[in-house]
């Protein structure tokens, strides 16, 4: 497929010599103005990639902090026609960082995919993590996502064993999502010597970038899994800060200074 935004980014971050500083925030919450300006702001704290979530009804791998992110979105009136709209605001004032949007299949397909993906494309997000629809169904979206020059970012977990691991390198592009720990997010912080047992195996049947989340909370934190891995992806930390107070101003910077931390831990990294 075609070199994407993403791809672009890891092959400068490589030759930065660290890793990414992934974020993820919810559309739409708790509006919609907050959330762009809040993604508006993220890459001058720091992020090199923003994941966006589509908020959706059954959040099945997601920990209480970002189900209720997406209630809140929801209840604003969010919908998946509304969070392209704020990824094409964005991309007025940015062209150059990736935009992944991350979710579940079904608010795709009562869009339509052929439709979902030419709009994507337009609104200029760059990859897509469906978290529900597994490799045996790359047909569904998978597949007609890279020919229409769209990452398809999978998740591996410390479950994942070689046989399955293969089949889902076979279609992934972009980056790996590695999820450190076994639950729903933000459940538990990672440890670090585990993941990078895990990372050896991994790196062992693919060269493509791989990122860490789930549980990442703090500078310190960010710093361990930069240590070891292409990039580290913090949401449910982020995610708690905008829900922190009743005055959305103060919640956003609450969330860019949590942001600026967790980026200069990253970056007080330097890869081998």
């Amino acid at each position: 497929m075609i070199e994407t935004r993403i791809d672009r980014r890891f092959a400068a971050l490589k030759e930065e010599s660290r890793a990414a500083f992934i974020t993820f925030v919810m559309a739409g919450d708790p509006d919609h103005e907050t959330a762009l300006q809040l993604i508006k702001s993220l890459p001058g704290a720091g992020a090199d990639i923003i994941e966006v979530g589509m908020p959706f009804t059954d959040p099945m791998a997601d920990g209480p902090a970002i189900q209720q992110a997406g209630l809140r979105a929801l209840a604003s009136g969010t919908t998946l026609k509304s969070t392209l709209h704020l990824i094409r605001d964005f991309r007025e004032t940015n062209d150059e960082t990736p935009i992944v949007l991350m979710g579940y299949f079904n608010p795709i397909y009562a869009y339509g995919v052929e439709k979902f993906l030419t709009d994507a494309k337009q609104t200029g997000v760059d990859g897509l993590i469906i978290v529900d629809l597994p490799a045996e169904e790359d047909d569904e979206l998978c597949i007609p996502a890279m020919k229409a020059g769209i990452n398809f970012i999978r998740l591996a977990t410390p479950t994942t064993d070689d046989a399955r691991l293969q089949t889902i390198l076979k279609n992934t592009s972009g980056f790996l999502y590695y999820v450190s720990i076994a639950g729903t997010t933000g459940a538990a912080a990672p440890e670090a010597a585990d993941v990078a047992k895990s990372l050896e195996r991994i790196k062992r049947a693919t060269d493509i970038p791989i990122a860490v989340g789930f549980g990442i909370r703090t500078g310190v934190q960010a710093a361990e899994i930069a240590e070891i891995a292409d990039g580290a992806v913090v949401g449910t930390a982020l995610i708690e800060q905008i829900a922190s107070g009743n005055d959305r101003q103060a919640a956003v910077q609450a969330t860019l200074a949590l942001a600026t931390e967790l980026s200069a831990g990253i970056r007080s990294v330097t890869k081998k």
